[in-house]
Parts: structure tokens; C-alpha cells; sequence
């Protein structure tokens, strides 16, 4: 389905787009020949990010802070077809060592953004578009350190599916990606990257890494399938099948 012109004169801004899952999604956007609109917080990365997809235009802020988000929306000179939000990272700690500027932060990306984000597209986002909000599924099982990123993981579906509801006909849905080969993941996990790797090429049903490319052909289904609201997609290549 790749190249095919399944978004053609639509618009649709990537929240995080300057880099891994986002800019490989406006990436492929652009190949299913829908304009991009990126937005993210390094002014200089962005202006690269989106010289390389061809963006229509890009934005340099921080999508937690809502005033600059409203702003945002508010001043766009006309409707967008989709938002994709891939900002924010993960954070992992036991509990009597958690730094809780880090863990605010975590609950601003995951849950507060997404709020705010429903707050103010209503008018701006012109249906049967929506949101793509991203998650995971590597806290589904209990572990030490896991306590906050497991309870975003719970929170998110219902997020979804409720705001797939009070923002109908806008459609709302969420990816849920395992472990995704990207420049975020190797700063996570350092000298252990390759090792993660090679772990997963031998225990993975699909027998190899999940890529940022195949989260984003997800994200563009998404966009493209006007049947589809409510609901969770898992992409992690059957890892909580090992």
C-alpha cells in the first residue's frame, strides 16, 4: 500500500515529528501524498526534519506546555485531516528512587497531552480525520521499576475509547508499540542495545526487530481506514507471545 495515494489532499501534523516514529510517519505520509505539518521542541532538528519529508510547515514548541498547544491549533489557517503524537519518552524507577520532576513529566506526556489535545481540536481537525496517540506494552506485566509506565499503559485504552466517543465523528485511536529500533531506544539502553537486539531477533515470532517504519505503515492505515475508532493496535512483532 506504500506509495499508493491513500492521503491525498489531506493534512496531517506528527506532535514529535522531528525524529523515529514521527518523522518516519510524515515520511510515509508524504508517499501516501498527504501535506505534513511537524512540530517539536528543537528548532534546528526540525528544520531538518522537515526539509527531509518536504513539510508544508513546521513548528517549534513544546506540545505539553496547553498554551502553546491551543495557540497551535487555533492559529492554523485551516482544518487538518490527522494528528499524530509521538512526543515524550519513557521513564523507569523503583519507587523509593523516582524523581518526580521526571515522573510529572512522564503523566504530562502521556496523559495531560492528550487531553489538552482533545480540547483543542474540536473545529480544527475535520472529520472522518483524528488523533493517533502512542503507547506501549512492555509494563502490561508487573515488574520492579515498572509502576508508573504500567499505570500510563492501563490508563491509555480507556483514554481512547472514551475520547473516541465525546469527539465523534473525530476518530481517536491508539498504537501500542513493544520495542521499536530507534535513536530513543539506543539512548535508553546504551551497550545493552545490541545485545536487546539479538535477544529479539531469536525469540520474536516475526524473527526480527520492530522498525519505526512499521509503526508508522500502522499510523497511515489508520488514517486511511475511516472504520476504524476506540481502539488499541499493538505493533511488537508478537512479543508478549514469548
Amino acid at each position: 500500500m506504500r506509495g499508493l495515494p491513500l492521503l491525498a489532499g489531506q493534512t496531517v501534523v506528527v506532535l514529535g515529528g522531528s525524529a523515529g516514529i514521527g518523522l518516519e510517519t510524515a515520511r510515509q505520509a508524504r508517499a501516501a501524498e498527504a501535506g505534513v505539518i511537524l512540530v517539536g521542541r528543537d528548532p534546528d532538528r526540525l528544520r531538518a526534519a522537515a526539509a527531509e519529508v518536504g513539510a508544508a510547515d513546521s513548528f517549534a514548541f513544546d506540545a505539553t506546555d496547553p498554551g502553546a498547544l491551543h495557540r497551535f491549533f487555533a492559529d492554523l489557517p485551516g482544518q487538518v485531516d490527522h494528528v499524530m503524537v509521538t512526543a515524550g519518552g519513557n521513564y523507569y524507577a523503583p519507587l523509593a528512587e523516582l524523581d518526580l520532576d521526571r515522573a510529572r513529566r512522564l503523566v504530562d506526556e502521556h496523559l495531560w497531552l492528550p487531553l489538552h489535545l482533545a480540547r483543542a481540536v474540536p473545529g480544527r481537525l475535520r472529520p472522518p480525520g483524528g488523533l493517533i496517540l502512542m503507547g506501549g506494552t512492555g509494563a502490561r506485566r508487573p515488574a520492579p521499576g515498572l509502576f508508573l509506565p504500567a499505570a500510563l499503559t492501563a490508563a491509555m485504552p480507556a483514554l481512547v475509547a472514551n475520547l473516541a466517543l465525546e469527539l465523534a465523528p473525530i476518530r481517536v485511536n491508539l498504537i501500542a508499540a513493544g520495542f521499536v529500533d530507534t535513536d530513543l531506544s539506543a539512548r535508553l539502553l546504551g551497550e545493552e542495545l545490541d545485545g536487546r537486539r539479538e535477544q529479539l531477533r531469536t525469540t520474536l515470532p516475526i524473527r526480527r526487530v520492530v522498525t519505526a517504519a512499521d509503526v508508522a505503515a500502522l499510523a497511515v492505515h489508520l488514517m486511511a481506514n475511516t472504520a476504524l475508532t476506540g481502539a488499541t493496535y499493538d505493533v511488537d512483532g508478537g512479543q508478549q507471545l514469548t
